[in-house]
């Protein structure tokens, strides 16, 4: 159902790329699922930062059925998340707003999916981030870099695990997050 609506959605606004659209399942939805071993056990909510089409906290909210809150800044894909989250009854509050202006209350998880490299997405999750809790990153081949560069400002448990949808991708677990 989610696909099915997500496609029809991509027709009127740029969800997904439309070169993806016949490979939706492994491209996105399958990325997704792929952070599901590593959300923290017993996790009670999470937060999503700039959630696009759903991906990965829409994904998660359903599989999972942990509550998400969904930080997007763009109405047009706020809309969408509000439709495809009703049609899922996927447990989610969509919030379309900057990052910097999120409502919500600190997490004991974060994600973000293709949205700024590991430095930004830092400054983005930390103020969000519930003592103890974890992001969950999913990064490309550059991953390794944005963890040296990210090093310089930030102290951090940083754990890699090989993505099962991209050769050259790693999903960083992180947890203890301090500035340096």
């Amino acid at each position: 159902m989610f696909a099915e609506r997500l496609l029809s959605w991509n027709a009127r606004i740029n969800l997904i790329s439309r070169a993806d659209a016949p490979d939706v399942w492994s491209r996105h939805i399958a990325d997704s699922l792929q952070l599901v071993p590593l959300v923290p056990p017993h996790c009670a909510r999470a937060i999503d930062l700039g959630s696009g089409a759903g991906f990965p906290g829409l994904i998660l909210a359903i599989a999972t059925g942990i509550p998400f809150d969904l930080i997007e800044s763009d109405h047009r894909k706020a809309s969408f998340l509000r439709e495809a989250a009703r049609a899922t009854s996927a447990p989610v509050a969509v919030h379309a707003c900057r990052l910097q202006q999120s409502p919500c209350k600190p997490a004991p998880l974060i994600t973000a999916r293709a949205l700024a490299p590991l430095s930004c997405l830092l400054e983005f999750a930390t103020p969000l981030l519930a003592q103890g809790g974890v992001c969950l990153f999913p990064k490309g081949e550059n991953a390794e870099t944005e963890v040296q560069a990210a090093l310089a400002s930030w102290t951090m448990k940083v754990e890699r695990h090989i993505s099962s949808t991209h050769r050259s991708g790693v999903i960083l677990r992180i947890s203890e997050v301090a500035r340096v």
